[in-house]
């Protein structure tokens, strides 16, 4: 193995490249997970039971995604963010607060994923780009999972 080549033969700076911007979307899915959780705790309404199941479904699932863009950055060779501050201040998803409407709420988790999804896009194509097949498959599975999600959410609001 080179020095150019990290522990699992990627270019080294390349794969510091995507471990920045996978540390961007770790940070978008903490607030996420965040602002999902928030909702299921707090949504009132005729359709509590069905929104309370859905945001704890979703809140569920970013924090395995959360775990595995984690890992997937410590694989490359580089250190996941882990503090609040950096969050917030790299997010592009806002911190949700006091949301306690059910269409609101379902605005904000599609509002989320008009951020995660170009971003998840754009590390689709870096991976390909430098070979790098865990990144590009991580990515892959996320983006035909949410695209379904959109069209279901978009379907509730009546979008």
């Amino acid at each position: 193995m080179t020095d150019k080549l990290n522990q699992i033969g990627l270019d080294k700076k390349v794969s510091s490249d995507l471990s920045d911007k996978l540390n961007e979307l770790l940070a978008n899915y903490q607030i996420f997970y965040m602002n999902a959780r928030g909702f299921h705790w707090n949504i009132k309404g005729e359709k509590f039971f069905e929104l309370h199941a859905k945001f704890e479904e979703l809140y569920n699932d970013s924090l395995i995604k959360i775990d595995e863009v984690a890992e997937r950055i410590l694989t490359l060779g580089f250190t996941p963010l882990h503090n609040y501050a950096d969050y917030s201040a790299l997010s592009k998803i806002k911190a949700a607060k006091n949301v306690s409407n059910g269409k609101e709420a379902v605005q904000a988790i599609l509002n989320g994923y008009e951020v995660l999804l170009p971003l998840e896009r754009e590390l689709l194509e870096m991976a390909g780009d430098s070979n790098d097949e865990g990144t590009n498959a991580l990515m892959s599975d996320y983006i035909r999972e949410q695209e379904k999600l959109i069209w279901m959410y978009s379907a509730y609001l009546n979008q």
